[in-house]
């Protein structure tokens, strides 16, 4: 634990089951619940009754907004409405941890990005599939100390379960989700350029399609883009095939191409039979190993609060984030539909 006083903080939207991590996470540094809000509608309430008894619910997002012993609103609401949320969670002098992705459209992204440059907030979309993957913490020393020399590639994939029966109407909603590009392989952006070192980079092409579910013609259940920045080149695919016969949600993985080898992660599973997730292979020219990464740290959280205490962006700068909520964007809007 750290010198910081006791972290506290506020739920505001619980739509997406996202939230069962962020207040697990923030509960394991230590940090208070002052309580949580949301619509009646919402279909994961449920669950996060179940999860969290402890935690009471307010009537009315005010009385969180207006607590002035609260650091940070987290955030799961439906993704149209998390732009609005956040500022004005900023605007109340909040810090605010919201789920990807962060904001839907353009115009939300600019607002949020001029709220947060005048209040001088945090605005951090937990992009889990970095940040909640303990095998990304490992990739990233090792990257770091150029055990595969300089990041050429990427190849990020993103498969999903759709559990149709579980999904909420705006799931299937482009205007409320965002669309598959921009909710999803956000995720993918982000590692790509967290491990290339990019500050920005193009969208060489992007392409959507319903490929398999005409009775939801509404839904995008593919999705890819080859974006560059430089040498540095990535391909990403997202998708909602993901059949019931595996044993997780979804068979994440990412390869890290370098001058000098290569680092497969299988983020969620090891399908040739190793238990549990968090599986990362080696590849150099000093041979080829796994490392099983299950022990390794999740640092964003404890970053967080150092951030929120000493007004920093250790877990991850604003320029990093605006700039992955950018991009996704611009693949969304000039992706060609299949």
């Amino acid at each position: 634990m750290s010198d910081y006083p006791k972290l506290r903080f506020g739920v505001i939207g619980i739509d997406h089951r996202h939230i069962y991590d962020q207040v697990t996470s923030l509960l394991a540094i230590g940090a208070e619940c002052a309580g949580y809000w949301t619509h009646d509608r919402v279909h994961t309430l449920g669950g996060f009754v179940e999860r969290f008894p402890e935690i009471p619910r307010v009537a009315d997002q005010r009385q969180l907004l207006e607590d002035s012993t609260i650091h940070l609103v987290t955030c799961a609401a439906i993704p149209c409405e998390r732009a609005e949320m956040a500022v004005q969670a900023m605007q109340h002098g909040k810090d605010f941890m919201v789920d990807k992705p962060g904001v839907t459209t353009f115009e939300q992204l600019a607002e949020v990005q001029r709220v947060q440059r005048e209040t001088g907030r945090i605005f951090s979309v937990n992009f889990t599939e970095r940040f909640e993957v303990r095998a990304v913490t490992v990739a990233t020393e090792l990257v770091r100390n150029g055990a595969i020399g300089r990041v050429l590639q990427t190849i990020g994939l993103g498969p999903h379960r759709l559990n149709r029966h579980l999904r909420p109407a705006w799931f299937f909603d482009p205007q409320s989700c965002g669309g598959i590009l921009v909710d999803v392989a956000s995720h993918q952006i982000d590692q790509f350029m967290h491990f290339t070192g990019a500050a920005d980079a193009r969208i060489i092409n992007s392409r959507v399609g319903n490929l398999g579910h005409p009775d939801d013609p509404g839904l995008q259940d593919f999705g890819e883009i080859l974006l560059s920045q430089g040498s540095a080149s990535g391909y990403i695919r997202v998708d909602w095939f993901t059949p019931d016969g595996l044993d997780t949600w979804g068979d994440g993985r990412l390869t890290i191409l370098g001058t000098e080898g290569y680092i497969e992660l299988r983020k969620y599973i090891d399908i040739s039979g190793r238990p549990g997730k968090d599986h990362l292979f080696l590849v150099n020219h000093k041979g080829s190993r796994y490392l099983d990464c299950s022990e390794a740290p999740l640092p964003y959280y404890t970053d967080l609060r150092h951030d929120i205490f000493e007004r920093t962006e250790t877990a991850m700068t604003h320029a990093h984030c605006f700039k992955v909520c950018e991009l996704a964007l611009k693949a969304q809007e000039q992706a060609e539909r299949i």
